[in-house]
This record gives structure tokens, sequence and C-alpha cells, in this order.
């Protein structure tokens, strides 16, 4: 079992940066690939971001790439989630995920654990 604690999400204006923090309750993440996933109100999940259980393959989704960056740090088992020059378009509730296949996959169904959730909002 793998739990997943978000923090770092709040009210921005447009612009701003804001850095998302994954806490895992397990050493077993450490095998565990990561990704970031977002949903706004009326609308579908989405991925944002992912990352290989070691670190070396990451994944984006267009729109964010060149502003957003994954990373992770094994030894405290945490994933982090950089998000630069932010839009009003990336208001959405921002959920961290493990998968145990140990890929930086894009796919949500590839994802067994979940955290509760982080808002971010930015405004114009």
């Amino acid at each position: 079992q793998v739990r997943l604690v978000e923090s770092g999400g709040g009210l921005v204006q447009a612009g701003d940066s804001l850095r998302l923090t994954c806490a895992a309750s397990t050493h077993t993440f450490s095998n565990a690939g990561m990704g970031w996933f977002r949903q706004a109100p009326g609308k579908e999940r989405e991925f944002v971001a992912a990352i290989s259980w070691s670190g070396t393959r990451t994944n984006y989704r267009d729109s964010v790439k060149g502003r957003f960056t994954i990373s992770r740090d094994n030894a405290k088992n945490t994933v982090y989630l950089q998000m630069n020059s932010l839009k009003p378009e990336d208001t959405a509730v921002y959920y961290c995920a493990a998968t145990l296949t140990g890929q930086a996959s894009v796919s949500w169904s590839d994802y067994s654990y979940w955290g509760q959730g982080t808002q971010v909002t930015v405004s114009s």
C-alpha cells in the first residue's frame, strides 16, 4: 500500500510559480513511476507530467512543456512539480499518483495509488 499526500497548492496570479510536493508513505516509492494529473471543474482528469522510478525518463503534456518540471528525491520518498509561468487555464485540483510499473506513464489507468489532491488557482 502506498499513501500519497500532496501539498503546495494555492492561489496565485498569472505568471507566478508554485511547487507542488507529493510525499509517499513507503520505501516502495523508489520503485514506482510517479505522475501528476489535474482536474478542472466540469472537465475530465488529465495527465500533466510523469517520471520513471529512476528519474531518468519524464513525460509532459504539451501545454506545460517548458513551464513545468517534475523531479523526485527517492531518499525522501518525495516527488515535486515545479510550475512556472502559470496561466489561468492551469487552474485545477492536482493529484499525485503512483504506478508500480515504474514507468513514466501518461495513462491514468496505469496508476494504482492516488493522493487526495491539492487546489491550484491562477487568477488573470
